[in-house]
């Protein structure tokens, strides 16, 4: 029978890594650990359990895969008696929705230290006792490996969430993301039914109280974009819109570690810290991390509370926000750094979700970038149908009157890899500020033909030759070339919505 560690302090939980050898302390103080060959999520090993509650309210699919309650059940059952027989485990309890009213509870239950360490800094704790027949149970043994055969999985490793009774399990996975992108997809399923639109994104506060909201898959820069040492950060990564304002799920945040820098981004830089987790962090030989070695992935990570940010919310919410920022990484080149959106646009790049896979996310992505359409810019995280998340976009904004803002962290002049370059940290910075100070409110804007969206056509800090895509490209009928192709994949992905005219017309046309 396993010893039992409870509710431990994230000193107690380090200490216990460290004895048992799961890490190292780094020189900047956070435990450093190595995540084995997987060193992003694994799609293909993701199952939701299809049942009565289920099977006609999620999307089904290759992102969404079915699986029966029977394999749930033995695999559960296996799961735990492989866990009963480990020297140790250690347990922890918290809340997941930093407002009460839209929350869940959920009990983590872990053969690593370090992974309890890990949930620890990203979900919220709580002081809530634990209701078996209420709240959530995870249970992860990365010990564990699956069998495609005998437990009728993929691979030598699993996750599965089971909506009706409320569980979680995690077989064979040492990548502690998995983890946090479970609980975000549980909420993904359970926020719309409260009339609240659940969405992948980051969000912070300024100081006279006005809200922003970064959308974007890993890597494009919502993390890196909220962390602004002029506003407060209310979060980096997953959010809920209701009828009161936003609202936080996690309690802390999972950052990039590529390339990071004090100069770029340093409200990430000075959170890594003791109580801080490194995944797949190269260290010197003095134990200082070498951000930009990749030998293990380019999707090297840390994970911190958000009391290791200087300017955080405190209440881990706020008011309805006044600018939606949708981050895309434009590997064509041809859109511009910053465009204003209509409602029906927003409605029209929410659906799509185009930006690039940047920095081996997932288990065999490869390395390098790629154009990819993402629907709600997190298509891997919501089980139900697009639609639902953009109809409850579309009734929030129409509610507050909040502006909506395409935003180009990619490439400029080009595209990548053919003489373009992507935009650098400062000018983005510069058009983010632009947005969330109210700059762009009082701005000039013209109409970019093709994507036909509103671009300004100066803003403070940013060459007025960089604002239109056209004038930077080196060659017209390249640019031409180039916007054609990509507005033909977005009408051939658009294909799959069944929307309102409206919508479906403000999209792009060549």
């Amino acid at each position: 029978m396993s010893r039992i560690h409870s509710q431990l302090s994230r000193d107690e939980l380090a200490s216990h890594a460290l004895r048992r050898n799961e890490g190292v302390i780094a020189k900047n103080g956070a435990l450093t650990v190595l995540t084995g060959t997987r060193t992003g999520r694994s799609p293909k090993d993701r199952f939701i359990v299809k049942d009565a509650q289920t099977e006609n309210s999620v999307d089904w699919g290759t992102i969404n895969q079915p699986i029966s309650q029977e394999v749930f059940d033995r695999l559960w059952k296996k799961a735990q008696a492989h866990a009963n027989a480990q020297q140790e485990l250690f347990v922890s309890d918290f809340q997941v929705g930093a407002d009460v009213r839209h929350c869940v509870h959920v009990r983590v239950t872990t053969e690593d230290a370090w992974q309890n360490l890990f949930v620890k800094n990203l979900f919220i704790e709580t002081d809530k006792s634990f209701d078996e027949q209420q709240d959530w149970q995870m249970l992860g043994v990365p010990s564990l490996e699956t069998s495609p055969e005998a437990d009728r999985v993929n691979s030598d490793a699993a996750l599965i969430i089971n909506f009706t009774e409320r569980k979680v399990l995690l077989c064979g996975l040492r990548y502690a993301g998995e983890m946090k992108k479970a609980m975000f997809s549980v909420m993904n399923f359970l926020m719309p039914a409260q009339d609240v639109l659940p969405m992948h994104c980051a969000a912070n506060q300024g100081d006279d109280g006005s809200v922003a909201l970064f959308f974007g898959l890993s890597g494009t820069g919502k993390t890196t974009l909220s962390a602004d040492p002029e506003r407060q950060l209310i979060g980096d990564d997953e959010h809920g819109w209701s009828a009161n304002g936003v609202l936080n799920f996690e309690g802390g945040c999972y950052a990039k570690c590529i390339n990071l820098s004090g100069k770029h981004e340093p409200v990430i830089f000075k959170a890594i810290k003791s109580g801080a987790i490194m995944e797949n962090v190269k260290l010197n030989e003095q134990g200082e991390p070498d951000y930009a070695d990749t030998r293990y992935t380019e999707n090297s990570r840390c994970a911190y509370p958000r009391s290791h940010i200087e300017k955080c919310v405190p209440a881990n919410q706020a008011g309805h926000p006044n600018a939606v920022i949708f981050l895309t990484c434009d590997l064509y080149g041809v859109l511009p750094p910053v465009a204003k959106l209509t409602k029906e646009q927003a409605a029209y790049y929410f659906l799509s979700g185009y930006t690039a896979l940047v920095g081996s996310t997932e288990v065999g992505q490869g390395s390098g970038i790629k154009t990819t359409f993402s629907q709600c810019f997190g298509a891997p995280f919501f089980p139900r149908a697009a639609q639902v998340y953009a109809d409850l976009l579309m009734k929030r904004l129409k509610e507050t009157g909040a502006e909506a803002y395409l935003v180009n962290t990619g490439w400029s002049g080009g595209a990548y890899g053919k003489g373009g370059e992507r935009f650098s940290i400062p000018v983005t910075r510069a058009v983010v500020k632009a947005v969330t100070s109210g700059e762009l409110r009082n701005a000039t804007f013209t109409t970019l033909p093709g994507f036909n969206v509103q671009i300004p056509t100066h803003i403070d800090g940013v060459e007025d030759a960089l604002l239109d895509p056209r004038k930077s490209y080196t060659s017209t009928d390249l640019y031409q070339q180039n916007l054609s192709e990509l507005i033909h994949k977005f009408q051939e992905n658009f294909k799959k919505f069944n929307v309102s005219q409206d919508i479906e017309q403000a999209g792009p046309e060549c």
